[in-house]
């Protein structure tokens, strides 16, 4: 059932879900969830070196290495008492990609992730860091996760000017309920070519459908029980579960999105799996956004009004376009 797009603007394939698989801890029920992935056509794995035990654990359950996208992560700390052991500076780089290497017992990653801005260390330090982890041979692309856009875009564009390897990738947190990306974020990765993995599509289960200890309804604010509303509705039209619309949704607005999907069982993997199959009717999205509405804001909005406002662009305003956004 997957179809697979190329990450940012490089060669490299990548399944259109992305497998987290920070909460997997039991290595019998890993196996199968990389064993249900694998048969629906998945191949990029999401970890992190913060994420420990599991990401040793993916190093000792995954057969077929070669077969796989790896993508882990770095800048938190190894040593909540060592000063130097947190950051994206060169020597947590050198320290935590090969403490990373060891635990997924390989000679290479496919994807090295900036797991966060960090405000301390220059950028050009990490790109230069991160180009020659590529050079070495122990990185092939890289991603930056939470990060400002003008970080990000400052970053790629130092990298073309000193033909460093650019960021590939932006991983960010988007959902139903979380459309902050879409203001900066989301435009600036499509403008220089960028995948976007992005977690969080169920809203930490509150638009999953299902109760569980990460999503209590009582405890549910009026804006999350109004989008776990609206999802359960159009589910219930579509005949699908709640989950797999929420991912839909993510999917709708952009080919450069990637959600990540975090599962803790082989059963819930391929109920969430079917998403990729899910065309949301334009009814449905309507419906979905219209529950917890979203602005903008300023610029967006204010750019918006100007596309076709006389006042700025003449009599030619409303008969230039499409306006690509």
């Amino acid at each position: 059932m997957m179809r697979y797009r190329l990450f940012g603007r490089t060669g490299l394939r990548v399944s259109e879900l992305v497998l987290g698989t920070m909460t997997l801890d039991d290595a019998a029920e890993y196996k199968r969830v990389l064993d249900t992935f694998a048969d629906a056509g998945g191949n990029f794995l999401d970890t992190a070196s913060a994420y420990g035990a599991s990401e040793e654990l993916l190093g000792a359950v995954l057969d077929r290495r070669d077969r796989f996208v790896i993508g882990t992560k770095y800048t938190l700390t190894r040593d909540a008492a060592d000063p130097n052991a947190a950051g994206n500076h060169r020597k947590n780089l050198v320290l935590s990609l090969e403490q990373s290497l060891r635990r997924l017992r390989t000679d290479y990653v496919d994807v090295y992730w900036v797991h966060v801005w960090d405000r301390l260390t220059p950028i050009e330090e990490t790109l230069r860091a991160l180009d020659d982890a590529v050079r070495a041979g122990k990185v092939l692309h890289i991603g930056i996760s939470d990060a400002p856009a003008w970080v990000v875009a400052q970053a790629n564009t130092l990298a073309q000017c000193h033909n460093w390897t650019p960021f590939a990738g932006l991983q960010v947190p988007y959902n139903l309920l979380q459309r902050d990306i879409e203001r900066e974020l989301l435009p600036m990765a499509e403008a220089f070519g960028m995948s976007v993995t992005t977690w969080a599509p169920l809203a930490q289960g509150v638009l999953s459908g299902v109760a569980g200890r990460r999503s209590d309804p009582a405890e549910r604010t009026e804006r999350e029980r109004a989008a776990a509303a609206a999802v359960g509705e159009v589910a219930a039209e579509l005949g699908v579960p709640a989950a797999q619309v929420a991912i839909a949704w993510t999917r709708h607005r952009s080919a450069a999105v990637l959600p990540i999907i975090g599962v803790s069982s082989a059963t819930q993997l391929a109920a969430n799996l079917a998403a990729v199959e899910l065309v949301l009717p334009a009814d449905a999205v309507h419906t979905l956004e219209a529950a917890v509405p979203f602005e903008l804001g300023f610029p967006g909005d204010f750019i918006a009004e100007c596309d076709e406002s006389p006042f700025v662009y003449g009599d030619a305003a409303t008969k230039v376009g499409p306006i690509s956004r």
